[in-house]
C-alpha cells in the first residue's frame, strides 16, 4: 500500500485529528483533496479489489491532515464526507473483522453501531445529515476515525489481537465477501 500512496501506521498523521475546512472559503482546497482522495482509490482498485465490502480512504491516509474522506460502498456511488461527526448511533452493537489500508496485512475484529447519523458540511457551507446502516455505517465510521485520530487498533475490544491476512482468509467472512447481518 505505500507503494500506491497510502500512509502506512506508524506515521505520526494517523494520530492526529484532522483539520477542518472553513466553507465555502475553503472549497477549492477541499476539492483538490476529494480529486487526489480519488485517483488515490483509483491506483488502489487497480491493485486490489474491494467490491465485497468497498474502499474508503481519509484525507490524513494520503499524508494531508484535513478533514474529508471517500468512501465507496460495494455497487454504490462514492460518498465525499468534509467535517463529517458522528451525531447518533445505534445502541445495537455487532463485530466484524475491518481491514485497513494503513495495516494492509492484518484484519481486526471491531465492534461498531449498526447505523449511524452522520453530519457533513456541503460544498456552499451548509451541515447535512444522513443516516448510514450496516455495512456503509461501518465504512464511514471506519473513516471518521481516521478524520479523528483513530485506528483499528483503538477500537479493538481488550483481549483482542489482530489476524493475519493469511489467516483471516480461511474464515468465511473472508475478503471479497460482503458482511453478512441477521
Amino acid at each position: 500500500m505505500r507503494d500506491l500512496g497510502v500512509v502506512q501506521y506508524g506515521s505520526p498523521i494517523l494520530g492526529e485529528p484532522a483539520r477542518p475546512f472553513t466553507l465555502p472559503d475553503e472549497w477549492e482546497t477541499a476539492d483538490t483533496i476529494v480529486g487526489q482522495l480519488l485517483d488515490a482509490m483509483e491506483r488502489i482498485r487497480r491493485a486490489h479489489d474491494f467490491s465485497g465490502k468497498g474502499l474508503g480512504v481519509a484525507a490524513p491516509q494520503i499524508g494531508i491532515g484535513r478533514s474529508v474522506a471517500v468512501i465507496q460502498p460495494p455497487g454504490a456511488d462514492p460518498i465525499m464526507l468534509l467535517n463529517p461527526r458522528i451525531t447518533a448511533a445505534s445502541e445495537e452493537m455487532d463485530e466484524k473483522y475491518e481491514g485497513c489500508l494503513s495495516f494492509f496485512d492484518v484484519r481486526i475484529p471491531v465492534p461498531r453501531p449498526l447505523w449511524i447519523m452522520v453530519e457533513t458540511m456541503t460544498p456552499d457551507g451548509r451541515a447535512t445529515t444522513a443516516v448510514y446502516e450496516r455495512g456503509a455505517a461501518r465504512l464511514i465510521a471506519h473513516e471518521i476515525d481516521h478524520l479523528d485520530g483513530l485506528v483499528l487498533l483503538n477500537r479493538m475490544r481488550p483481549g483482542v489481537t489482530p489476524v493475519s491476512v493469511e489467516e483471516y482468509r480461511k474464515r468465511p467472512e473472508a475478503t471479497g465477501r460482503t458482511w453478512s447481518y441477521e
